[in-house]
């Protein structure tokens, strides 16, 4: 059987300190899993639990450059994110299996069409084109978890023109990363090559065309994109 077209490659990610590339399968994001940010966005953490949503793989830009500024919005927003990578997979993982299913940690932004989202939330309907589009995530290097410091409970800070707007820890997670794929693995069947953008802390705001967006997540990576 012969293809209609040529499939399309997987995209991949480096491996920090190697030769290795991760190649990404999905791309599952937690949503509002830091109670300030909850806060900030109009909600009550306490009876709001974290949503997980969906980015395509193709969506993802890889390292430091230039992000495209997407279509049909004025309120482009950024978050920072902690990232975890996943070399196995599963379904109905305990916490060991977890645990032995992460390879590595890396920073990522998780970019949204503020506009577009109250739209779509106001008529009750799904976010997808909010968070969904062409450079709707940005990633750096996947750091290997034996070379990762804490990530748990490290430091995530980001700054736009060098000034810093997102500075907490990651400890202050709803659902910390074990507890999400924990949870995640009774949903669906995790599989190697998949990537969770873990949720960001308060202070999330717009960006313009030329504004760069400086994360750093202590022990784990660094990321810098600028919009064009």
């Amino acid at each position: 059987m012969r293809s209609v077209f040529e499939p399309a490659q997987h995209t991949t990610v480096p491996v920090t300190g190697s030769d290795q590339v991760f190649p990404v399968n999905r791309i599952f994001c937690i949503g509002k899993n830091y109670a300030e940010h909850v806060r900030e966005m109009g909600s009550d953490p306490s009876d709001t639990p974290p949503c997980v949503f969906m980015k395509p793989a193709d969506c993802l830009v890889v390292g430091d450059g230039d992000l495209p500024y997407p279509s049909a919005t004025d309120d482009l927003h950024y978050e920072g994110e902690l990232v975890v990578a996943l070399s196995k997979g599963g379904k109905d993982l305990d916490r060991a299996a977890v645990e032995d299913a992460i390879f590595g940690y890396a920073a990522g932004l998780d970019m949204t069409r503020r506009d577009v989202q109250a739209g779509l939330k106001e008529r009750r309907l799904p976010w997808d084109m909010a968070k969904s589009f062409d450079g709707c995530a940005a990633i750096s290097e996947i750091k290997p978890k034996a070379d990762a410091g804490n990530p748990h409970a490290t430091n995530l800070k980001l700054s736009v023109n060098g000034d810093v707007r997102q500075n907490d820890t990651t400890a202050k997670m709803i659902w910390p990363v074990v507890d999400a794929l924990v949870h995640l693995s009774t949903l669906i069947e995790l599989k190697p090559g998949d990537l969770l953008f873990t949720g960001t802390p308060e202070g999330v705001g717009q960006v313009v065309r030329g504004d760069r967006m400086d994360l750093v997540i202590t022990d784990v990576a660094e990321l810098s994109v600028t919009l064009k």
